[in-house]
């Protein structure tokens, strides 16, 4: 049998882009397909994601964005969109954030423009020192009112609050329970992220309280 010869309703693959770019390149270049960040001038390509990963960031989604609009809150908002932040600005992506009802002025069509309410990372193999350490100073300077960083390869939460003189405190977990500082009544049992299956959110929405 023959090579088969490709369609030519398939696109060649993009090529990998330079190492550095301007803003204006990178937001030409960055499409709706591509999970990239812009930082410093340097282009920083996500891996693929794994299932757990993928798995963990549709819980929290799900989990944050129904009890949002059960108490009229805010939007939450998955991986697809980028962050702006700082000056000079950065374009950051977290796997979730949530912006406040008074604050939806800085959703623009492409992006949001400076620092969410609340921003959520879960660490990959190739993240770790992004996560732990360059996001928390980039949030913290951005003033991202709440910073939480979950890692489900050390089945590890912490969780970060914005304290009046622009530095985080970590929020203490109490009886295996993290309360959010931004989503009134809102909160998370780390144990819940490390189950396999993940729990029902309806059941966890019931657990915390009527509308």
């Amino acid at each position: 049998m023959g090579v088969p010869t490709q369609p030519d309703a398939i696109a060649e693959p993009r090529l990998r882009p330079r190492s550095t770019m301007t803003e204006a390149e990178f937001v030409r270049w960055c499409d709706e397909d591509t999970r990239a960040e812009w930082v410093d001038g340097e282009v920083v390509v996500a891996s693929p994601a794994t299932v757990t990963h993928v798995r963990l960031a549709k819980f929290l989604l799900q989990l944050i964005d129904a009890f949002a609009v059960r108490h009229a809150l805010g939007e939450v908002l998955g991986p697809e969109l980028q962050v702006r932040l700082g000056s000079p600005p950065r374009r950051r992506v977290p796997d979730l954030l949530f912006i406040s009802s008074e604050r939806l002025g800085i959703l623009t069509p492409t992006h949001v423009e400076g620092a969410p309410d609340l921003a959520v990372e879960i660490v990959s193999s190739d993240s770790v020192a992004r996560d732990w350490r360059d996001k928390y100073v980039e949030y913290e300077a951005a003033g991202v009112r709440e910073y939480w960083v979950i890692d489900p390869m050390a089945q590890h939460m912490e969780a970060y609050a914005l304290e009046p003189g622009q530095r985080y405190r970590q929020i203490p977990e109490t009886e295996g329970t993290i309360y959010s500082t931004i989503l009134p009544g809102f909160y998370v049992k780390p144990a819940w992220l490390w189950q396999n299956p993940l729990p029902r959110v309806s059941e966890l929405m019931e657990e915390l309280g009527p509308a």
